[in-house]
C-alpha cells in the first residue's frame, strides 16, 4: 500500500479515537510509510529537516511516541528503530516481528498459538500480560 493511502487510513483512525495528528506526525509518519527498513529517530530526523530544517530531535521523539501509543509504529527495542505496522485497527495487538540482520528488513506476522502460548505461561507464572513484543532475528528469504 503506497505510503499516501497508509496516512489517509491513519488520519480516520485518529479521527475515530479523537486524536489529533498534527503536521509534524503526519511528516514522520509518511517517512516511516516510505522507508522499506526500520528507522532509527535521528535518521528520521535528518529526513524531516530535508523537508522542515527546523525540525528538532523532540519533534520526531514526540511525533514517534504519539505514533507509538496509537499503534502505528512499533519500537524495535534490540535495535533501537521503529517500524510503521499496518494493523492500525487493533493498536493493543501482540506484536512479532522477524528482523533480518544482513539487510535490515523487517516483517510483522501474528501468531494466534504464539500469544496463546505466551499468555499461559504468564499465567502459571502469576504473571499478567499488559503488552507483548517479541523479536526475532535471522536472516530473511532474499538474503539466504
Amino acid at each position: 500500500m503506497k505510503a499516501e493511502q497508509l496516512l489517509k487510513q491513519a488520519q480516520q483512525a485518529c479521527k475515530q479515537r479523537g486524536a489529533r495528528l498534527t503536521s509534524a506526525r503526519e511528516q514522520v509518519f509518511l517517512l516511516m510509510a516510505e522507508s522499506e527498513q526500520a528507522i532509527g529517530a535521528y535518521d528520521l530526523l535528518e529526513k524531516l529537516q530535508a523537508i522542515d530544517p527546523g525540525a528538532k530531535p523532540a519533534t520526531v521523539y514526540r511525533a514517534l511516541d504519539f505514533l507509538s501509543k496509537q499503534g502505528f509504529v512499533h519500537k524495535i527495542e534490540s535495535i533501537n528503530a521503529f517500524v510503521l505496522c499496518h494493523h492500525f485497527s487493533d493498536c493493543a495487538h501482540p506484536v512479532q516481528l522477524l528482523i533480518c540482520d544482513h539487510c535490515g528488513h523487517v516483517e510483522e506476522i501474528q501468531s494466534g498459538n504464539l500469544d496463546l502460548a505466551m499468555r499461559a505461561m504468564a499465567d502459571a507464572s502469576g504473571f499478567t500480560i499488559s503488552h507483548q513484543i517479541v523479536e526475532a532475528h535471522g536472516t530473511c528469504h532474499n538474503c539466504q
